[in-house]
């Protein structure tokens, strides 16, 4: 306490463009920021609450972001300097904006896919094929692993898990398992792509990796889902479920919009790469590529009608004509609407949270204690480990905050570790959140919980082949 009035009169003595150089005031000690980290525990309770409570994530962040910085603007403006809070919460604003703007684009893209019956259609194929249980397993891993860097990991997880409940319909253990593996695959895939999950996606945008640098991670990630699935294997029975066939027929223009995705994918990437600006803008760029494609759709949507019309009745298929007399127009903006709003705002919340937590200096308590007291390896995997229960979008934005002096090869390693130490436990990663909401009753915190021995087994694996193919990073710094 005596600290914090030597600071604050200090801070009376000294002009606005002084303090400013200065930096902002220790309060970790403080009342304030006692009460701040109360806040911010008693939030993140909540979300970790969130599937007991039925009560979105969102919801407790956004308060607690808030009651944050009211005290921070308080404390500022008592002493006289209300500009130097004014300009710290602009600055995490703006890299939120960035990356919410970045986020929206991309689940506007999937979105549409959906409703274009994309997902659907890989859904009916694999329902066709008739896969054994084990073969399925693999199968929907597999995709997860692959389609998460791409897709992410929420909405790659939500798109197997939806396969695995239609082909083993009613099969308690073996769609519990199944989710498990999910949910371990999709955050192993998404740790070596910038697309793949918001933390790789907060290291890209920060320019600490590079695009083409993240994918040093492929082995570590791919051994990181192969060995807890391993082992699961041996307690799949190999029978074949009852499956139930759908037909599905894609949408007009669902391969020509993924296309268009992956056009600005490319185009965010070269924004970045060569032209060293944020790569939200070949993304908001790409939402125009959309834009004008759901416009060219809407324009021909009755010429194409007319033409699939004529086809059925010379065919005289009268589903097909039913099916036609329901078709709307392509609407870009209903995409944007069912944009994943909670996981957006959860994010504002966070970042904001952590944001003030730094400005009051627990950022650089915590800096000082993780990476100058212990060395960086032990710290980030500890981090990692620290991601199973606290969401890893929260540790990674502070270690980005936080800026310590790391290795090339260290900043890889908090990437690998905070994006797959989620899989240890069911609440550690937005896809394991999710996947209990969706599959209520067959994944569980329990089901999950009985494989993290095995999980664990593939995280340290995945840790320290790391740390022996890319020793030659560890010796690189930024």
């Amino acid at each position: 306490m005596w600290k914090l009035l030597f600071i604050a009169l200090a801070a009376l003595l000294m002009s606005p463009a002084a303090l400013a150089a200065a930096g902002p005031l220790d309060l970790t000690t403080s009342t304030v920021g006692i009460v701040a980290i109360i806040i911010f525990t008693a939030a993140y309770i909540l979300v970790m609450g969130e599937e007991r409570l039925h009560m979105r994530k969102s919801k407790p962040v956004l308060v607690a972001a808030g009651l944050i910085w009211i005290m921070i603007g308080w404390v500022y403006v008592d002493q006289g300097f209300p500009g130097v809070a004014e300009d710290a919460f602009r600055h995490n604003l703006l890299e939120f904006a960035e990356l919410m703007l970045f986020l929206l684009v991309a689940m506007t893209y999937i979105n549409a896919l959906e409703e274009r019956r994309l997902f659907d259609a890989l859904r009916s194929w694999m329902v066709k094929k008739g896969f054994t249980y084990r073969q399925l397993f693999w199968l929907s891993g597999f995709l997860a692993f692959f389609i998460s860097p791409i897709a992410d990991n929420l909405t790659t997880a939500l798109l197997m898990c939806a396969v695995v409940m239609k082909v083993a319909d009613g099969d308690k253990k073996f769609i519990g398992m199944s989710c498990v593996s999910i949910v371990v695959a999709a955050n192993a895939g998404g740790a070596f792509s910038p697309f793949g999950d918001i933390t790789t996606l907060m290291v890209w945008q920060a320019g600490i990796v590079k695009f083409h640098e993240f994918f040093v991670l492929f082995i570590p990630s791919l051994l990181n889902y192969l060995l807890p699935a391993l082992i699961m294997n041996f307690f799949i029975e190999n029978k074949k479920p009852q499956a139930v066939y759908e037909e599905v027929e894609l949408k007009r223009g669902a391969l020509r919009i993924t296309g268009l995705f992956l056009l600005t994918i490319a185009t965010a990437v070269a924004c970045h790469m060569f032209l060293h600006l944020p790569p939200v803008l070949g993304m908001m760029m790409g939402l125009g590529y959309l834009q004008f494609f759901g416009y060219f759709l809407r324009m021909t949507l009755p010429g194409s009608l007319a033409r699939k019309r004529a086809m059925a009745e010379r065919a005289g298929d009268m589903e097909r004509l039913k099916r036609l007399g329901g078709v709307v127009p392509f609407d870009v903006f209903s995409r944007v609407q069912r944009a994943e709003w909670d996981t957006l705002l959860f994010f504002y919340g966070i970042v904001m949270c952590v944001g003030g937590l730094g400005f009051l200096g627990y950022l650089h308590l915590l800096s000082d204690t993780l990476y100058n007291e212990w060395s960086p390896t032990y710290a980030n995997i500890a981090l990692g480990l620290m991601s199973a229960v606290i969401d890893n979008i929260p540790v990674m934005f502070a270690v980005l905050s936080m800026q310590p002096d790391m290795s090339h090869g260290q900043w890889l390693l908090i990437t690998l570790t905070a994006g797959t130490g989620g899989s240890l436990l069911s609440i550690g990663s937005a896809a394991g959140v999710a996947l209990m909401g969706q599959a209520r009753g067959y994944y569980t915190f329990a089901s999950h919980l009985k494989w993290a021995p095995a999980i664990a087994v593939g995280f340290f694996v995945s840790i320290v082949v790391h740390i022996w193919l890319n020793d030659h990073l560890f010796h690189i710094f930024n």
